[in-house]
């Protein structure tokens, strides 16, 4: 009996350090990438600013060959969705251009099945081409899982968007210039 009680002392004192140990986590991620193409702002922010090419360039879109999309609103710009089903990989979720700032700027919500994250697409000038930077946004609130969770985004995301940056600038840098 005594060690059934310590058994569970112990795992009431981890539950606590679990929950304890979340809450002083940082309550947001931010993971970014970033690569240049060697194209003008105008035709970058032209494939980013729709959802029509990102299956073309996703990182993700190989991981489930099979997922079905489906397109809402306008072709392009604010209020452009896209909303995906697929495997346990992909699973099923949504996203939304929210802002758009033509030749400088997209921002996206994101939903990943009932959990809220947003995503932003920054253009600048770099020599001929144009700096894209990636970057993703999630807030935990209260969640103390959600917060350890979020030390790992980095590294969960972060490959992931190196390389659907570098499918994204092979993509446009194999287009014929407009």
């Amino acid at each position: 009996m005594k060690f059934i009680r310590w058994v569970l002392a112990a795992i009431a004192v981890l539950g606590l350090g679990f929950v304890l140990g979340g809450l002083l986590l940082p309550s947001t991620t931010h993971v970014e990438r970033s690569i240049v193409v060697e194209r003008d702002p105008a035709q970058v922010f032209a494939a980013l600013d729709s959802f029509e090419r990102f299956n073309a360039w996703s990182p993700w879109a190989e991981y489930d060959p099979q997922a079905t999309y489906t397109f809402e609103g306008p072709a392009s710009g604010v209020g452009a969705r896209m909303r995906w089903v697929g495997n346990q990989a992909v699973g099923r979720g949504s996203q939304e251009i929210t802002a758009s700032e033509p030749h400088r700027r997209i921002d996206v919500a994101l939903d990943f099945d009932g959990n809220q994250a947003q995503a932003s697409y920054l253009l600048v000038p770099e020599g001929q081409g144009t700096r894209v930077t990636w970057a993703f946004d999630s807030a935990h609130g209260m969640n103390p899982f959600k917060r350890w969770l979020g030390l790992v985004f980095d590294r969960m995301i972060g490959a992931d968007y190196e390389k659907g940056l570098a499918r994204l600038k092979a993509m446009l840098e194999h287009d014929t210039p407009r």
